[in-house]
């Protein structure tokens, strides 16, 4: 974290960080997506590249679109803001797609294979009060969660301090739960290796069922040490990393236990079968990241084995970011009893809050609100 972090002007991620798709078919459907999170830059992509590539182009023939997307974008953009609005045109055609056939599109994924998937709440923000952190995850037991997630908020610039308040923040959610629920943190990428070394050490008593993106994703090699010296230990990876090729070295290298993609930053829906297909011949579980709809749907598309839970973002406030989609699109299901259930509505099964969107625009290149 840099000192001005809490104060930059626009925001850490910048003024203007969702790019929103809509795709109109002849037929007059509109199919709708977002390009990755935080990613406002992915517009311009669009715009300059990718839009004279469409017109006219069958909105079934998904391979042969992606394909030419990609070829296109890959003289400068195998992974970042290229492949996020990559990601958005191809879930946009997925869901105009199976709009006009009147299907979910789980069923133009392959079928139904789940209808019904636990969930783990990813939540658990607070830093200083740990009695509110403990009140938080005991009230999403409550519900009937039994799959917490939380976050690390130190880091190597904080020191032993810093690794003492991580411990304290695990122990408090542990001690409010108990040992029958299961319990991860996510690091975001805020670790080195030695200091994830030590916190593993630290961490051990608390049965942790995963530590999430403990170092930077181009760090492969490093992710594959690590879990070589931490066999007791699962360790995940992918959020941040794009297409079947980077996948492929995560699986090639052994450098991850969960798979995390967020598919519409990792190549849309036809690059997620792909990188679903290579986790399943590796026998690697894959964890989607979030409760997007253009998760969800490759998730009830894939068997138990290979997508076994949801990721879970609260529709709560106050909203970090993750969250906007609940605001932002309209007929998100919430979790019941600690589960989701499909949807059975045509496309994605939801649709652009236009009211809300109608309030946004672009002035200058930079998003502001009317």
């Amino acid at each position: 974290m840099f000192e001005d972090f809490q104060t930059k002007e626009g925001g850490w991620f910048g003024p203007g960080f969702c790019t929103v798709v809509e795709i109109e078919t002849e037929k007059g459907v509109i199919g709708t997506a977002t390009a990755g999170a935080f990613n406002g830059a992915a517009k311009s992509i669009i715009d300059m590249y990718i839009l004279d590539l469409l017109k006219g182009q069958d909105i079934e023939n998904h391979e042969g679109n992606w394909q030419r997307i990609y070829r296109t974008l890959i003289r400068f953009g195998r992974s970042g803001a290229a492949i996020a609005a990559l990601s958005a045109i191809d879930i946009a055609m997925w869901d105009a797609h199976a709009k006009e056939a009147g299907v979910p599109v789980t069923e133009l994924l392959g079928g139904n294979v789940q209808t019904k998937v636990p969930c783990y709440v990813s939540r658990l923000y607070a830093m200083e009060d740990l009695d509110e952190l403990a009140d938080e995850a005991r009230g999403y037991v409550a519900q009937g969660f039994t799959r917490l997630k939380q976050r690390f908020g130190f880091g190597p610039r904080d020191g032993y301090e810093g690794m003492r308040r991580n411990v304290e923040l695990v122990r408090a959610v542990r001690t409010a739960v108990g040992p029958d629920i299961e319990l991860a943190a996510d690091a975001y990428m805020g670790w080195d290796y030695g200091y994830a070394l030590e916190m593993y050490k630290r961490l051990r008593e608390f049965n942790l069922s995963w530590i999430e993106e403990a170092l930077m994703p181009q760090l492969v090699d490093r992710y594959a040490e690590l879990k070589r010296a931490t066999p007791a230990q699962r360790w995940s990876h992918g959020e941040h990393s794009y297409t079947k090729w980077d996948f492929e070295e995560l699986i090639r290298k052994s450098a991850s236990d969960i798979l995390q993609p967020d598919f519409n930053r990792a190549g849309g829906l036809t690059e997620a079968r792909k990188i679903c297909a290579l986790a399943e011949t590796a026998g690697l579980p894959v964890f989607p990241h979030s409760n997007e709809a253009h998760n969800t749907a490759v998730i009830f598309s894939q068997s138990a084995a290979v997508c076994p839970v949801v990721e879970y973002f609260p529709n709560v406030s106050p909203d970090t970011g993750n969250e906007l989609f609940w605001n932002l699109f309209t007929g998100y299901p919430e979790a019941k009893d600690g589960y989701l259930s499909i949807s059975k509505l045509p496309g994605l099964g939801v649709e652009l809050n236009q009211e809300l969107a109608s309030q946004l625009v672009v002035v200058d290149d930079v998003w502001k609100e009317i």
